[in-house]
């Protein structure tokens, strides 16, 4: 999703995690993480802050299709995006091809246009709706399930448990503690499992390799040996 906000409004990323909240509160799926992604900064592209767009990664519960879930989606966002946006929804499968994928990586370098992402879409089967106003969040929308789908973009939002978690653990404790799958240094080492890593007060994985990965540097004190990279890092991913 994209384009849902003005320069008064909540931005995309927090109505990502509270669609994700209402669809499993309505028991239409099991949410397993929201994403944010980058997107071209450039004079010719209309945005709010940073051009970001959002993606959920969903398990559909049983019983629901696609056409419930993007009806749900598509009432909330209507319902809950800010005056003049022009909100755009894409809902595709963990199987989303290369071309998606592509598209994605050129929306981080270069403008696309609203014909474009429906022609692919088209091409590819996905459902890519225009919501509110002209709809030309459909452009950052189908981006971001590029990107998602490519598994090497982005920083995690949400993960169940992530946001309360805080303090010192056992790197190998973090993925029961807040879905976090690996931990690695800068350089690419995964540290070991009974390292002592200090999440810090605003611990974001990153998506490498598919799976969300924690980025840390080493403690420069004696209560851990690992410490989550500052946010400027993160933030540049």
């Amino acid at each position: 999703m994209d384009d849902t906000d003005d320069a008064e409004s909540r931005g995309t990323g927090f109505r990502a995690r509270q669609l994700g909240s209402l669809l499993e509160r309505d028991r239409l799926v099991t949410l397993l993480g929201v994403t944010r992604h980058q997107l071209f900064v450039h004079p010719r592209i209309p945005y709010t802050s940073h051009n970001s767009a959002a993606c959920l990664l969903v398990r559909l519960g049983p019983g629901v299709d696609d056409e419930a879930l993007a009806a749900r989606c598509r009432a909330f966002l209507r319902g809950t995006s800010a005056p003049g946006a022009d909100a755009g929804l894409c809902l595709a499968g963990a199987d989303a091809g290369g071309g998606v994928a592509a598209f994605g990586q050129a929306a981080k370098r270069r403008v696309l246009t609203a014909g474009e992402a429906r022609a692919l879409a088209r091409r590819g089967g996905l459902r890519l709706d225009p919501v509110t106003g002209d709809g030309g969040g459909v452009i950052g929308a189908l981006a971001a399930v590029g990107l998602r789908a490519g598994g090497a973009d982005g920083r995690f939002l949400w993960l169940r448990g992530l946001r309360e978690l805080t303090g010192t653990h056992a790197a190998g404790a973090l993925r029961a503690l807040a879905g976090i799958e690996d931990v690695r240094t800068l350089d690419g080492r995964s540290v070991p499992a009974a390292a002592r890593v200090n999440a810090g007060d605003w611990p974001r994985p990153v998506l490498l390799g598919g799976r969300p990965v924690l980025l840390v540097e080493e403690e420069t004190d004696d209560t851990a040996d690992w410490r989550s990279v500052a946010r400027e890092i993160v933030r540049s991913r």
